[in-house]
């Protein structure tokens, strides 16, 4: 699942890190940088399998997710920024390149998807914990890039269906746990994602 993150690292404000030297970070750009103000709407993805609040104005695509052999598959996702640096996403595939190349094995399944994410969006893990969200496992986990753009992830493999939620900052300043929570939080899963 991890893989598509590399493509639209920027839509996700997290390219802090270009062509082998350190950017500037948006933090140290901008020290008064705060977070922004969100109106949330619930978002019925029902056939899809949940329901989940994101900003405002959530648009949708299919966005190519590569396997290790740089065979392309395609993922959906919504997404929607509160400013031009801050973004709230979820993407899902059924059986995904991650849980095909774990065998089926639920914890390695996460761990690749998470190590995806953070290789893709070259970000270095900060914090992680393991839950069950709904009668599934999850993973959530942090990391931050060397601009010093943040990247929340929570990761739910409901049978053979991964879904991954983002949330994505410019800089520590412009993330907050409420919203974060909010969003996490949000998220349930309904029948469509209980079928294996």
């Amino acid at each position: 699942m991890g893989y598509f993150f590399y493509a639209y690292r920027a839509d996700l404000g997290l390219t802090g890190f270009h062509a082998g030297r350190q950017n500037p970070g948006a933090e140290q750009a901008n020290p008064g940088l705060r977070p922004a103000q969100i109106v949330w709407q619930t978002v019925d993805r029902t056939p899809d399998g949940f329901k989940v609040q994101m900003p405002a104005g959530a648009s949708e695509a299919q966005i190519p997710a590569y396997t290790g052999q740089g065979v392309a598959e395609q993922v959906n996702m919504i997404q929607a920024s509160v400013d031009p640096e801050t973004t709230y996403a979820v993407a899902w595939a059924d059986n995904p390149p991650v849980e095909q190349a774990a065998g089926e094995d639920i914890e390695k399944t996460l761990d690749l998807a998470r190590n995806g994410a953070l290789g893709r969006t070259q970000t270095t893990l900060i914090s992680e914990s393991l839950s069950n969200r709904g009668g599934y496992p999850a993973h959530d986990f942090s990391g931050r890039n060397a601009g010093g753009g943040i990247l929340d992830a929570r990761l739910i493999l409901a049978g053979t269906r991964l879904y991954m939620l983002i949330a994505a900052f410019p800089a520590a300043s412009a993330r907050r746990d409420e919203d974060v929570n909010h969003f996490f939080d949000s998220f349930s899963l309904t029948a469509a994602a209980r079928a294996d």
